[in-house]
């Protein structure tokens, strides 16, 4: 026979329990909220190192890839004066010599910039103007079609698939029909003359 104390123990700790499993239960729900908190925050930690990671990645590889865009730039202006050079025509000998000299200059730097990946964008005579890879500074009337390459003042550079600089064109521009004449206060009056004999006539 069970003491009648034990029974009241057992009957006090059986009604402790639910409220016991009440409490835990409490706690393991915010434990769960607190673990799936942290796990977010983790994927969102997670995800923002990865964008940055794979961004340093991208600028690395840019930088990289244009890594020579700073000298080709200054390299530019050198080649125009070159250019300028060899296009001069003179009957000088020594000068002619001279020439012969820059030419072979020039080839070498051109030979150095396409060796980095740069490539001459100049558009021919006649090229349709392309504001992708070309800058008009100025036009000129013309009988034919409008917005065509008249005339090319410096030559158009683009280091890999980046314009360093656009070619700088003329282009041309339709003519405007000239408007007709004023008509002289005789030429009114004959009109006029005209117009009032038909009216008699008929």
């Amino acid at each position: 026979m069970v003491p009648k104390k034990d029974k009241n123990v057992e009957q006090v700790n059986e009604e402790k329990i639910p409220k016991k499993e009440a409490i835990l239960d409490e706690k393991l729900k915010a434990a769960s909220a607190e673990v799936e908190l942290w796990k977010n925050k983790y994927y969102m930690v997670f995800a923002d190192m990865e964008n940055a990671r794979k961004q340093n990645e991208r600028t690395l590889s840019e930088s990289l890839k244009y890594r020579a865009s700073g000298f080709i730039e200054n390299l530019i202006p050198i080649l125009d004066s070159f250019k300028l050079a060899l296009d001069m025509k003179s009957d000088d000998e020594t000068l002619k010599r001279f020439l012969v000299g820059f030419e072979h200059i020039y080839r070498q730097l051109l030979n150095v910039m396409d060796s980095e990946g740069v490539k001459d964008v100049t558009p021919s005579i006649g090229a349709k103007f392309d504001y992708k890879t070309m800058h008009a500074l100025d036009t000129e009337f013309s009988d034919g079609e409008e917005n065509l390459v008249v005339r090319v003042i410096a030559r158009g550079y683009q280091l890999k698939d980046r314009l360093i600089r656009p070619s700088m064109v003329v282009v041309s521009k339709k003519k405007q029909a000239e408007p007709a004449p004023e008509p002289t206060p005789e030429e009114n009056e004959e009109t006029k003359a005209e117009t009032d004999s038909k009216q008699f006539d008929a």
